[in-house]
């Protein structure tokens, strides 16, 4: 085995997670820092986010996604004690905490952490993942590539489009390619609500007067070498295709916008407990996973709408490894959450009974005018989307009387015609 090298804490992952977690942890005292990523540049995903919209509530003001990310890698040169490597890739973590990186130059090197940031963020959900039926020809592309070609590379995909999924990237992709010229023939999604945020809709597809079709799905991809269609049909209250209503539409590129999977292969490797509904890292309070100082931030914990909502969250990580590694973590009574009615999801998973917790929530069906109840707390919402994460600050005094499991439901509310 090759040399270990001893270090205090290692940041997988330097998007704005990673990014933002490491800077927390070194503000909290933490000495030596590892902050790998396996990609040229740090930022993440933002560097091919050129669009606004990034910032309204961390940073007051509107920025695009690439000067989000400079905001906090300008915050590095600040915090020497911050190791950061590009270009590596870790290959292995265990839950004694040893971390496997290779990269070009190095080779394969150890390092034994006392603590560890789980930041790796997510993936796309390829065609594969959702059998649609057809030929493999070229034109198919995932929402995350196609941003990638345009927004980096510089490259048009087609002349005409077709996106599956009204995901936000989606949503964004659409308008994008009208501006530069694409004609987008329709955006199909399979459930009878949208899985962006509301403003999306909005501004990338109504102002644009792309239709949107719910309850609609890829049933036949037509096309050789090149796609030149997609037939398309409505589906049932069962989401089963109805063939006889289905139509054609013309199209040389696909556009794949069917979900994001958080990216967990080494999590698994270090024996974190996933949550099967968020595809995540169980939590708690200070985001440390269920193997102890290993702690999960950002898109590889749960998938967020909003970075500013990734940069809250990793900062907590970032400061509560920093506690671990202070010994200042005494062990703290942790509640269980139950989801109820109209809960999909909720991160953490587990709550300290002595401190404030945000908590984040995904309902299961749209609806309008009901009443978050988690345990004796409450608070009216006006309209639910599974498209949109509720936030919820988890008070001591909401948890009293309650053992074991925390219930958590939405109750009184109208169902979305």
């Amino acid at each position: 085995m090759s040399k270990i090298i001893d270090v205090d804490l290692v940041v997988i992952g330097a998007g704005p997670a990673g990014l933002a977690a490491a800077i927390a942890a070194a503000e909290s005292g933490v000495e030596k820092i590892l902050l790998v990523e396996r990609q040229e540049e740090l930022g993440g995903i933002l560097l091919q986010c050129i669009h606004n919209g990034f910032g309204l509530r961390y940073f007051k003001e509107e920025l695009t996604g690439p000067e989000y990310a400079q905001r906090f890698i300008d915050q590095l040169v600040r915090h020497p004690q911050i190791m950061v490597k590009t270009e590596t890739m870790v290959v292995e973590i265990t839950a004694d905490r040893r971390v496997a990186t290779t990269n070009a130059t190095e080779g394969l090197v150890y390092y034994q952490a006392r603590a560890i940031i789980l930041a790796m963020g997510c993936r796309e959900r390829p065609r594969g993942a959702i059998n649609i039926p057809g030929t493999r020809p070229a034109g198919i592309y995932t929402a995350g590539s196609i941003q990638h070609l345009m927004n980096i590379e510089g490259y048009l995909p087609g002349r005409e489009a077709v996106i599956l999924g009204s995901g936000d990237i989606g949503l964004i992709m659409a308008r994008r390619l009208t501006l530069e010229g694409l004609r987008v023939q329709a955006v199909l999604e399979l459930m009878p609500y949208s899985n962006g945020l509301n403003r999306n809709v909005t501004q990338c597809l109504e102002d644009y007067n792309i239709p949107l079709y719910l309850s609609h799905t890829v049933v036949e991809i037509i096309g050789e070498k090149r796609i030149e269609g997609v037939k398309a049909a409505p589906v049932d209250e069962n989401l089963k295709p109805i063939f006889e209503k289905s139509f054609n539409l013309s199209c040389d590129t696909l556009i794949l916008s069917v979900g994001l999977i958080p990216e967990n292969e080494l999590s698994l490797m270090a024996g974190v407990e996933l949550d099967p509904i968020t595809g995540g890292p169980v939590v708690d309070s200070f985001y440390q996973t269920t193997v102890a100082g290993i702690f999960a931030c950002g898109n590889v914990a749960h998938v967020h709408d909003l970075v500013d909502d990734v940069s809250e969250e990793s900062k907590v990580a970032g400061r509560a490894a920093a506690a671990y590694l202070a010994g200042k973590t005494a062990a703290q009574e942790q509640l269980r959450f139950k989801a109820g009615r109209n809960i999909r999801s909720i991160v953490p998973q587990s709550v300290s009974i002595d401190l404030p917790t945000t908590i984040y929530l995904r309902a299961r069906f749209p609806e309008r005018n009901a009443t978050l109840h988690v345990g004796n707390g409450k608070a009216r919402q006006r309209v639910v989307s599974p498209g949109e994460t509720i936030h919820y600050v988890v008070k001591p005094e909401d948890l009293k009387g309650n053992s074991g499991f925390v219930p958590v439901s939405l109750e009184g509310g109208q169902v979305n015609d």
